[in-house]
């Protein structure tokens, strides 16, 4: 049974925010720990809203992908692919954001191993999602991808390279003002996916018969037995 397309559209929609916002969350809360000796450190906020924004509408092409066009191999793998890749650009441009008084450069085989690690992860993550049921299989998925997006970041993160040359570094604002926005953000993210979960059609109206089963709606708009 499908649900129809309004109310997948509105779930889709729903997963996508959550996602993006949650791992755009974990990258500046990581951010938190990084300094730079002898250097000033902040952020453009434009850049750094930029990333925010390709975290949920990247995430939420791949979610919306597999949502789409069902549960087949070729459509988790684009969708892993997908949902990887807005980690990773999400990642890139949240440290381009990133305004020291030096130059900032990449060791290229782990920026390739970050991008291939936000792949194979998110890949994993969907793949559970939509096939194996249960509670399990809900905080497994979410355990895969909280791992994952912080194996990406660390990768990445091992991957840069600071050389002060004494430059004046850009204008932007200190990761820590970060810290309350994205506070609040957690919680009203999770709050509203929350609710809406725990609202959503579970069991037969009265009279309906006994031969319905009860329905549960996942993130993917998909109606689950």
């Amino acid at each position: 049974m499908t649900l129809p397309p309004r109310k997948r559209a509105g779930w889709l929609v729903l997963a996508a925010g959550a996602f993006g916002c949650g791992i755009w969350s974990m990258h500046f809360i990581a951010m938190l720990g990084f300094m730079v000796d002898a250097s000033t450190l902040v952020y453009d906020i434009p850049l750094t809203l930029l990333s925010l924004l390709v975290a949920v509408v990247v995430v939420g092409l791949g979610i919306g992908y597999v949502g789409y066009r069902g549960r087949g191999t070729g459509a988790l793998l684009v969708s892993g692919v997908l949902t990887g890749c807005g980690v990773a650009v999400m990642h890139y441009i949240g440290m381009a954001a990133m305004q020291v008084e030096g130059k900032v450069s990449y060791d290229t085989l782990l920026v390739v191993a970050s991008v291939a690690i936000a792949i194979a992860a998110a890949t994993a993550a969907l793949w559970m999602t939509l096939n194996v049921k249960g509670l399990g299989a809900a905080l497994g998925a979410a355990l895969i991808a909280g791992v994952a997006v912080v194996a990406m970041h660390y990768t990445a993160m091992a991957a840069v390279t600071v050389t002060l040359d004494g430059r004046v570094g850009g204008t932007g604002v200190p990761a820590s003002q970060f810290a309350l926005p994205v506070a609040v953000g957690i919680v009203v993210v999770l709050a509203v996916a929350g609710l809406a979960i725990a609202f959503s059609p579970q069991d037969p109206e009265p009279g309906e018969g006994p031969a319905l089963e009860p329905i549960r709606v996942d993130l993917f708009g998909q109606e689950r037995r």
